[in-house]
């Protein structure tokens, strides 16, 4: 599923987000940019040891990375040319800012990409495996923020793409993106 938001077509697909060749994947890293789970030991693994040895020297530099931040390192062994690595809220009911913490993390990564001149970028389901974020909640802040960051910036991005693992999680997907105002063009 796909829809053309302000000449930027925002694409759902189900897949591994480590074989994408678009300019950047977004890692759902943790705080210390090392390595994990789920999308982020995928990424890592495949990446090969030069994005933990970028990771270590922006750690080393400025501490661990924030929830709702992203930093931009090298793609190794990746199709992709960048990695960017962001981290999203671990899931405590939503009374602690998760919403705004997740809706950062999305943002500040579009924000990245835009700063680089990047024309695509993909995204994983950020903190809804492990972080046990609910996949419908995150999939509409997804949608959204992606949506309402190119309708109000100019951007270079030509292509984001949501790549979800399963099904379940993409049809999550497409339902916010249909269910997201009409900003479309047609």
């Amino acid at each position: 599923m796909e829809v053309t938001a302000n000449k930027t077509k925002v694409s759902m697909i189900q897949g591994d987000i480590t074989r994408q060749a678009t300019d950047a994947i977004v890692n759902a890293a943790n705080s210390s940019l090392m390595g994990g789970g789920g999308v982020d030991g995928a990424i890592h693994r495949a990446g090969g040891p030069a994005i933990l040895e970028e990771c270590k020297k922006i750690v080393a530099r400025q501490g661990r990375l924030p929830t709702g931040k992203a930093v931009i390192t090298t793609k190794g062994n990746l199709q992709a040319r960048y990695v960017i690595h962001t981290v999203g809220p671990i899931w405590h009911g939503g009374s602690r800012n998760e919403a705004e913490l997740l809706r950062s993390a999305y943002h500040e990564c579009l924000k990245l990409a835009t700063e680089n001149k990047l024309a695509s970028i993909s995204f994983p389901s950020i903190s809804t495996g492990a972080y046990g974020y609910p996949v419908d909640e995150a999939a509409k802040i997804a949608v959204s923020t992606a949506i309402s960051f190119l309708k109000e910036q100019a951007t270079s991005l030509k292509d984001i793409v949501f790549v979800l693992f399963d099904s379940r999680t993409c049809q999550s997907y497409c339902t916010a993106l249909q269910a997201c105002p009409n900003h479309f063009e047609a």
